[in-house]
């Protein structure tokens, strides 16, 4: 029985085990969105942006959906997924885009909204075509679906309008078949790193998301090379938790002074599944040995004297099995390594862990310490967001999935919010887009309504695409939204500052976003007293559907990095002085 190109295209997917596709309705895809409506256990999502299906879509992929889905039409509405697909391109997310397009007839003529989407996505799909004939079909929907699953990336499979309603005479099904490859580096490359690991004698690990499938691995290494585990952000799910004795949470400018301490004594860093960009964060002079699937990966960010490329868990499992050291516990005489350099690390990380435990501390500015310094920072007595962050952190489920807006709101979460249990964590940790957070936490709260999703908001990124809080309350999604609401950009504030600049161009003219979310049918709750806070968030959690809790928090919280240098806090200090002069300036200039 012959069926349509829309037809064959949806059964594909439904068969593939997709659940939702998300996207905005056109006329190019009509008939591809009635295809889907009359499809049992495949649901259209409508949402109010296209770059917010692509971001669901793609937190669905990161979180082990066979496949994330979205579509946008004709012209602009495959132009807005763009970002979208970015951030899944930089994830690491399969995909599959689907793009409406112009009349076979009218391709090339500059007809109506009509954009060469093979040219528009050239440089963020792994796979990009358009259909023009029936009779290509299944196979260009097969090669796009595999070719987004086998090398994680974006497949664009452009429709003409006026093919989705045409038959397909081949009737067979399409088939998806894809093994996952597990590689191995080659014998002399891991003898020669397990040479080099067995003579180091103060060893650091870094550990990536590309390692999380290998926790039992890493961790075995880990005490058998008693080495501290410096984390990345993506890493945090995984490997951070009471039970790993090894992890000092993360470095770069989100990190603390124990992790970026590590990396500085180490004499050997060993790189696991990590790709992290940040060049100034590592320590020169030290021996390298890198483990990457990718091997354009190896090398680009310090220079390596090992290259491992394979597989991390089996590649972690060679590199145990050719170490001469012992395991831990062995007699010293029979070549245990000393763990002097692990316990100072660990040392060091629970110091820090109980310093910003205190500056959490919802009672932290009522003594001594923080009455001065809520006197310089925080005079108008806003919520601290750290104290947001620590609460969620107790409050929120054990296999909660958390998703974080780029800026503050994802170094709260990286310092305050424990990957604990089966916590899951999704942001736009490679890309660094705005506005990620909540259509993150849509498409993952579709793919499990029963399991707690909460998104780590800024009023800057939630701003951007408030439109689709209808979403959440058209499809009935309990996702809880918390909004660190310090009227700001809050990172670009940090930068200009620790430049030496004063605050520019920053300063949101924020609603009060809980009555924003009132009047679209979802429940807001405000909190601008911190006596309130912890009500306020219990409150939140124990509220049925969807809740947007907006926090006033304090604009001028600092996050100090790991390794603050002197020219940083000089350029802050000048930078504060040109703020103050330049408010008594306005002042004047406005007669009071």
């Amino acid at each position: 029985m012959a069926r349509t190109v829309a037809r064959v295209i949806v059964d594909a997917l439904s068969d593939l085990g997709v659940r939702q596709v998300f996207g905005v309705v056109g006329d190019a895809l009509n008939p591809l969105t009635d295809a889907l409506r009359t499809t049992e256990g495949l649901e259209w999502v409508g949402c109010r942006h296209e770059e917010a299906a692509a971001f669901a879509a793609s937190a669905q992929a990161q979180l082990g959906g066979p496949l994330g889905v979205c579509m946008g039409t004709v012209g602009p509405g495959s132009v807005h997924l763009l970002n979208g697909l970015y951030d899944a391109a930089k994830s690491h997310a399969p995909v599959l885009a689907i793009a409406g397009q112009v009349p076979l007839a009218e391709l090339g003529s500059d007809y109506f909204q009509e954009v060469d989407n093979d040219a528009l996505f050239r440089d963020v799909a792994v796979f990009r075509a358009t259909l023009t004939s029936p009779e290509q079909l299944p196979q260009m929907l097969e090669t796009a679906v595999r070719t987004a699953l086998g090398r994680k990336g974006v497949a664009v499979l452009t429709v003409p309008g006026d093919l989705g309603e045409r038959e397909v005479p081949d009737g067979r099904p399409a088939r998806f078949g894809l093994s996952r490859a597990v590689s191995r580096p080659e014998e002399p490359a891991v003898q020669r790193a397990a040479e080099l690991l067995d003579r180091s004698e103060r060893l650091t690990l870094l550990v990536g998301a590309g390692a999380r499938a290998a926790r039992t691995d890493v961790l075995a290494l880990a005490d058998r090379l008693a080495a501290p585990m410096v984390l990345t952000l993506k890493a945090k799910e995984s490997f951070e938790d009471d039970t790993n004795d090894f992890q000092v949470g993360q470095t770069g400018l989100i990190g603390n002074p124990a992790a970026a301490a590590a990396l500085k004594d180490a004499d050997t860093l060993l790189l696991l599944g990590t790709d992290f960009p940040y060049r100034d964060w590592y320590p020169t002079d030290r021996t390298v040995i890198q483990v990457d699937t990718d091997a354009t990966h190896i090398g680009r960010r310090v220079p390596v004297d090992v290259a491992l490329v394979g597989d991390t868990g089996a590649t972690v499992r060679d590199l145990l099995d050719h170490l001469a050291c012992p395991p831990a516990g062995a007699d010293r005489a029979d070549g245990a390594r000393d763990r002097s350099h692990l316990t100072k690390a660990r040392e060091r990380f629970e110091q820090w862990r109980t310093g910003q435990a205190r500056l959490a501390d919802p009672a932290h500015d009522t003594g001594l310490v923080g009455r001065v310094r809520s006197a310089l920072d925080n005079r108008t007595h806003d919520v601290r967001p750290e104290a947001l962050a620590a609460l969620v952190d107790r409050v929120a489920a054990e296999d909660a999935v958390f998703t974080s807006d780029t800026g503050m709101a994802t170094v709260w979460l990286s310092r305050f919010v424990q990957m604990r249990g089966r916590r899951a964590l999704i942001g736009s940790y490679n890309l660094g887009s705005m506005a990620n957070a909540m259509p993150q936490a849509l498409g993952a709260q579709c793919l499990d309504r029963d399991r707690q999703v909460v998104a780590f908001c800024g009023d800057g990124g939630l701003s951007m695409l408030l439109g689709d809080l209808m979403t959440l309350k058209t499809y009935r999604l309990p996702v809880k939204l918390v909004v660190f609401d310090n009227r700001r950009l809050g990172m670009v504030k940090l930068e200009q500052e620790q430049a030496g600049l004063p605050e520019f161009g920053t300063v949101l003219d924020n609603p009060d976003f809980a009555a924003v979310a009132d009047a679209m049918g979802i429940t807001g709750i405000r909190v601008t007293d911190p006596a309130d806070l912890e009500d306020a968030v219990r409150r939140a959690f124990g509220t049925p559907g969807p809740v947007l809790l907006d926090v006033l928090t304090n604009p001028d919280e600092i996050a100090v990095p790991a390794k603050p240098t002197v020219e940083q806090g000089w350029g802050f200090a000048v930078a504060k002085v040109k703020e103050v002069l330049r408010s008594h300036t306005d002042t004047r200039e406005s007669g009071h």
